[in-house]
């Protein structure tokens, strides 16, 4: 019988149809382009192939395209009857992703990876900050991470895919010393690895090496081609270390070129987190706004996320609206969350209303309340989503507020008791100087 890359039998008698899904298997977990085309192959061989109809609905599900990937997930449950358990229980687990059920998702993986341990595109779902346990907005997601993670250390050995995730993960909650080989053994292996890059990105950040992040990327980008999904977001990070290093024009290049271009291939949330979040931060540095370039973020914004549902992207939709003075669409936006949170239907509560409630405070120069606000939500930050990086816009922007409210000492005990790494913060104070 036919196996993948892991050892596992795939349920088809076509070598072409199982080296094409394979190749579209590792292009999904390096996040690079062509998946698509690679199951496309794989199914030209053998029409039948459930997990290449699956693989291919995640291809379009990473690009956005709803339709298309609903179109694979039919066929391949047209296909269950005939496939293994293993399979069966593979096709389960996105099914219930694709249907927007993400606790669901989450528990009928954690059952999967049990008896299938090594079923990669399975346990990737979950494997990093923007995965079903980083975004599930849950108090201790970050060591739940490193926990389940570490469980599959055995199964995996020095797998480049594993490890770059496992070290990043790792990474998340200082461990750092643990993740650097991982994570340099991983490129070492296997260099053409967007997520392994990403890990390195994050690394940096966290130890405060910002010009060996710059230096990394700018060796480690032009091996990337545009239309991979994460291009935009490692654009990001490389705008984010020229901010640390005051090199505003190079962000602002990057954020023109890269991250909030019109080709932006990365998920929708993606492109609108990572520009509101840049701008945001630039401002908090001291530089002018550019309220044209925020009106656009808002359109799109109005256009491509219209309703709530996603932590992640909801509390960078509100900081837009805060931004661009927009009280009413921030305060139908925030309604529309503590709906649903009142319902249960929003893991993460009413911490994303009171964060994005505290952006409009500061917009507005009410700076005491902004400071009550993130103050009281400052210990259960990590259930907003995303990594330590994307949340540390909170804590600059309660520098921010304590620097315009002449509270220095407070300001310095924040920065004191922040994580080593990046205790600094690009904040311009009363005088303009960066704290």
């Amino acid at each position: 019988m036919l196996t993948d890359r892991y050892g596992l039998p795939l349920s088809t008698t076509s070598a072409v149809a199982r080296d094409a899904y394979v190749e579209g298997v590792d292009l999904l977990l390096t996040v690079y382009p062509g998946a698509t085309a690679a199951f496309d192959r794989a199914l030209a061989a053998d029409p039948d192939f459930a997990l290449a109809h699956v693989g291919k609905a995640r291809a379009a599900q990473v690009a956005t395209n709803l339709d298309a990937m609903r179109a694979s997930l039919a066929t391949a449950l047209s296909h269950v009857e005939s496939v293994s358990a293993r399979e069966r229980s593979h096709i389960g687990v996105f099914r219930h992703l694709f249907s927007g059920q993400p606790v669901e998702a989450l528990a009928a993986l954690r059952v999967h990876v049990k008896t299938w341990p090594r079923d990669v595109l399975i346990l990737s779902l979950a494997a990093n900050q923007g995965g079903l346990i980083g975004m599930c907005g849950l108090p201790g997601r970050e060591q739940d991470l490193v926990d389940f993670l570490g469980g599959f250390a055995p199964h995996y050995g020095e797998d480049w895919w594993f490890e770059a995730h496992y070290a990043m993960a790792l990474s998340e909650i200082g461990r750092h010393a643990e993740a650097r080989p991982l994570i340099e053994r991983s490129l070492g292996r296997f260099k053409r690895n967007a997520y392994g890059a990403h890990a390195f990105a994050h690394l940096c950040y966290e130890t405060g090496e910002r010009d060996a992040g710059i230096a990394f990327l700018r060796d480690w980008l032009p091996l990337y081609d545009r239309g991979g999904s994460l291009f935009g977001h490692l654009n990001w990070h490389l705008g984010l270390f020229e901010l640390h290093a005051g090199n505003l024009e190079g962000g602002l290049r990057l954020y023109n070129e890269a991250f909030c271009a019109d080709d932006h291939r990365g998920a929708v949330h993606q492109k609108l987190s990572d520009s509101a979040a840049f701008l945001w931060r630039a401002e908090l540095a001291g530089h002018p706004r550019e309220s044209a370039r925020w009106e656009r973020l808002k359109e799109y914004a109005r256009e491509k996320l219209p309703r709530p549902g996603m932590s992640l992207a909801d509390w960078h939709v509100g900081l837009t609206y805060a931004a661009t003075g927009d009280e009413a669409a921030l305060e139908s936006w925030v309604r529309a969350i503590e709906a649903l949170a009142d319902t249960g239907r929003y893991p993460s509560g009413r911490l994303i209303p009171a964060v994005t409630r505290a952006f409009a405070a500061h917009q507005r120069g009410d700076h005491e309340t902004a400071i009550e606000l993130i103050e009281a939500m400052l210990p259960e930050r990590e259930r907003i989503g995303g990594s330590r990086a994307q949340g540390d816009l909170v804590e600059a922007t309660l520098l921010k507020s304590y620097l315009a409210t002449g509270r220095v000492a407070e300001a310095r005990r924040l920065v004191e008791r922040r994580r080593a790494g990046p205790a600094g913060l690009p904040v311009a104070g009363p005088d303009s100087a960066p704290a």
